[in-house]
């Protein structure tokens, strides 16, 4: 019996010993942030029962990416943010909604939600990635809104002409019948059919243009197996882009179109087609000189007109969720953390920039070379008055200081205030509505790795 064990054992070991290992590499990166915020009040009002108080307190996110390399070209990809959460405060109440910006809920980004979780794999005709992705970031920051969602994505580098091409197939909502959706209806999901190019042969210079076919049934209703009653949304975007340098002074610019369906109605004797048209523009130009910079912003996004109901202007473009031009207006961090800032007649400063013609004038020192030191003053107003009764365009004028020292080469610390000149078009459709202007601080640590 001892001989048989000892037989035994000697062939596992040399089995063990013969067998070919699997080697697996492992990159580790990401970022930390911990910040504190106080906002004088949270609502432009003044001198009603609802304008709202002050508000105080700190926040912070872990972000950790995570890549597998399995082989040479295959790899598989993971990251997700956890602990974005307010110090001590009330958690969110679980639910299902899932956050425009994030795979999970908000209640799960506060313990631990996965965004991007896919495969990636470098074949002779282009790197393919399936799985959880992102997508919306291309171009300038510029209308930019980051989103993770099931996709099928390839790419290639055409070396000889400098030019990288891209194509995706994303699923934005599923409402196929499942386990957990119990459904009679078909055809109600939401899909992106997108594809670009980007050239960067030229030196100094990149530009690019890209398309998006979206097509959103999730409107549709109707009998069981039977015909439709609800809408279908077509859209045809369009976005063009540039970038470049000449000496001191740097460049950018887009360009974005949409057209197409509102709401297709399959049912046109229940209710009229709406059709889909909207523009937005954007460039900016920052100078070097010296230690100090100087610049601009200019940005312009098509409001919806009331007065043409058969035409959807609005809606569709906005100015991003990765574009944050100012401390208050147009920054979805501080709407995130500290909600709306609402006016009169459900008027607010929206997280992302929308309806509106965008101005801003920057200017900067960077006196040693881990101090950054700048200055914006922002002008905005409204490109459509959201009603016939409404009184006036004047979203206001915001002035923001912010200072960056890094204090290694991964730990930085922000400090900034903003004051904003609330505008008129605050008080909705009454001239008598009282408005206040408002002000906030910041403060931020961050660590990257």
């Amino acid at each position: 019996m001892k001989r048989f064990w000892l037989v035994l054992l000697s062939l596992v070991l040399i089995a063990f010993f013969c067998t070919s290992a699997l080697a697996v590499d492992v990159k580790v990166s990401g970022s930390f942030y911990a910040a504190g915020l106080y906002q004088d009040k949270t609502t432009v009002m003044k001198n009603v029962a609802n304008e709202g108080p002050s508000t105080a307190f700190y926040y912070q996110q872990l972000r950790v990416k995570t890549e597998f390399i399995i082989a040479p070209g295959l790899k598989l990809v993971t990251r997700f943010d956890a602990l974005e959460r307010s110090w001590g405060a009330t958690r969110s109440t679980p639910g299902t909604a899932v956050l425009a910006e994030s795979a999970g809920t908000r209640a799960e980004n506060e313990n631990i939600a996965f965004d991007l979780a896919y495969v990636s794999y470098k074949s002779p005709i282009g790197t393919f990635e399936v799985g959880y992705r992102e997508k919306g970031l291309w171009g300038t920051d510029f209308a930019n809104n980051a989103v993770y969602q099931g996709m099928i994505y390839w790419s290639n580098w055409f070396a000889p002409i400098g030019a990288f091409a891209w194509a995706q197939v994303a699923k934005v909502t599923d409402s196929s019948f499942s386990s957990i959706n119990n459904t009679a209806y078909s055809d109600l999901d939401n899909d992106e059919y997108l594809g670009g190019v980007n050239f960067y042969g030229i030196k100094n210079v990149e530009f690019g243009f890209m398309y998006d076919y979206c097509r959103y049934a999730g409107g549709r209703n109707g009998s069981p197996y039977g015909p439709y009653y609800g809408y279908l949304s077509i859209g045809h975007l369009f976005e063009f882009y540039g970038k470049a340098k000449a000496g001191p002074v740097k460049l950018e610019a887009e360009v974005d179109y949409v057209f197409g369906d509102w709401s297709k109605m399959d049912n046109s004797a229940a209710a009229p087609n709406t059709s889909l048209s909207q523009f937005a523009a954007y460039a900016k130009a920052v100078a070097d000189i010296g230690p100090a910079y100087v610049g601009g912003i200019f940005a312009y996004i098509q409001g919806d007109d009331p007065g043409t109901t058969d035409k959807k202007e609005g809606g569709f473009i906005n100015g991003g969720r990765d574009w944050n031009p100012c401390l208050i207006m147009f920054n979805y961090d501080r709407t995130y953390w500290a909600g709306n800032l609402n006016g009169y007649n459900s008027s607010s400063l929206n997280n992302q920039m929308a309806n509106a013609w965008f101005f801003q004038l920057l200017a900067g020192v960077k006196p040693i070379s881990k101090l950054d030191v700048m200055a914006t003053v922002s002008y905005a107003n409204a490109d459509k008055k959201p009603t016939a009764k409404w009184q006036y365009n004047d979203y206001g004028t915001e002035v923001d200081l912010t200072a960056t020292y890094k204090i290694t080469q991964n730990l930085s610390y922000m400090l900034g205030g903003g004051y904003l000149f609330t505008g008129k078009y605050f008080k909705g459709e009454s001239d008598s509505n009282e408005l206040r202007d408002n002000f906030m601080v910041v403060s931020k640590l961050t660590v990257t790795f």
